[in-house]
């Protein structure tokens, strides 16, 4: 199971944000899942541009940058020069996609489209080829510690279809309700990066959990 886990800052304690990245640094962790909310795409406000800055001082693990605002294109220069190493944008709000993902790219960063859950994974079918990431949301983005969505499973197999077909190297991120129950299974479905946030920092050994993530077979429970 060759796969890469982006515990998510979301649900670190913001008030010992500098200890919670040296423990995502000293992890099997591969990226730094970092969540961008506007309060306008999505029904609550994360942080901006000096947490992410502040972040990527400590930070050892490359930065994901997931952008849940409307016009990301205003923003994606200043989030590249606070350390983004990847950014992943919403098709939802992005009117000429093919445009921002190359603009993502002409700064140097990996580029990746997500999906909310009602939005159909054939909408990509003509933007797949280039793209470096696609994340499927299995929660309604805008808050940690919701409910997994069940019909994720056949999102991730018909993102996993599509990429064997057009992009064989694609990442296809999941993010929401991840943990060590279903870990393997969203593995199977196609998937191959995943988020995790509750489930990390509310482990009483988050290092642990990590690791356990990353080598779910060896995980009771998994």
């Amino acid at each position: 199971m060759n796969h890469l886990v982006a515990p998510s800052i979301l649900a670190a304690d913001f008030a010992n944000l500098q200890r919670d990245i040296e423990m995502i640094n000293n992890s099997e962790a591969d990226w730094i899942h970092v969540d961008i909310m506007d309060g306008v795409f999505v029904p609550n406000i994360s942080f901006g541009f000096p947490v992410v800055n502040a972040v990527n001082r400590h930070a050892k693990k490359p930065l994901d940058v997931h952008l849940m605002i409307v016009e990301p294109d205003r923003y994606l220069k200043n989030f590249k020069d606070a350390g983004a190493a990847g950014m992943t944008v919403h098709l939802e709000v992005c009117p000429n996609l093919h445009r921002t993902v190359q603009h993502i790219k002409e700064l140097g960063c990996r580029a990746g489209v997500a999906l909310n859950p009602h939005t159909p994974v054939a909408l990509l079918d003509d933007i797949v080829a280039d793209l470096d990431m696609v994340l499927i949301m299995s929660v309604n983005p805008g808050f940690g510690g919701q409910k997994f969505i069940e019909n994720t499973y056949k999102k991730l197999n018909d993102i996993k279809v599509l990429s064997a077909r057009k992009n064989p190297g694609l990442f296809i991120e999941v993010d929401g309700g991840v943990d060590a129950t279903n870990i393997v299974k969203l593995n199977e479905a196609g998937a191959n990066v995943f988020v995790a946030g509750n489930a990390v920092f509310s482990a009483p050994q988050p290092t642990a959990y990590i690791s356990g993530l990353k080598n779910p077979f060896a995980t009771p429970g998994s």
